[in-house]
This record gives C-alpha cells, sequence and structure tokens, in this order.
C-alpha cells in the first residue's frame, strides 16, 4: 500500500522544522497576526496607545507561538498513527 498523500505532505512539512514552519508560519504569522490586527485595531480601538498595541502584539505573539506548539503536537500524532496504519517508515 502506498502513502497516502497526507503522510507525504507531512514529511515534507515536518523537515522544514516545528520552529521555522508550526510555530513561526503557522502560530505567529497566520493566527497570532491575524488576530492581534483585529483584536487591538478593531475590537479594541479606544485602548489605542503605544503600551496598549506593544502588550497586544506581544501576548498575540505568545498566544500565536503556543497555538502553533500544540499545533504541531496534534499534526504529529496523526502522522504517527497513519505511518503505522499504512506500515510506512515512521518518525525519526
Amino acid at each position: 500500500m502506498s502513502k497516502p498523500e497526507s503522510i507525504r505532505r507531512w514529511e515534507r512539512i515536518r523537515a522544514q522544522g516545528m520552529a521555522r514552519y508550526y510555530v513561526l508560519v503557522h502560530g505567529i504569522i497566520h493566527y497570532g497576526l491575524p488576530l492581534f490586527l483585529l483584536m487591538t485595531f478593531v475590537v479594541h480601538r479606544e485602548h489605542l496607545g503605544v503600551a496598549f498595541v506593544g502588550v497586544s502584539a506581544l501576548l498575540w505573539a505568545i498566544g500565536g507561538a503556543v497555538f502553533g506548539w500544540m499545533m504541531w503536537h496534534v499534526r504529529e500524532r496523526m502522522y504517527r498513527r497513519l505511518a503505522e496504519l499504512f506500515g510506512t517508515q515512521g518518525p525519526d
């Protein structure tokens, strides 16, 4: 049985590394940045100030990093299960 595309895709992603791909790109850029912009400049626009924007940016970056880290582990668990199911070479 050949590897499903989802396994091959995850192998390409995991070769880029957790910190670079999931924490930075998926977590901070794709999750933290949009929520920072929305929550800071749309929802809480009446509180705009240098300190508020700085603290908000820091908190959303940390939140995005945590989200990316958690999603990496969820996807890694799914990969391991699929790799075992299809009898492919599992993770290192």
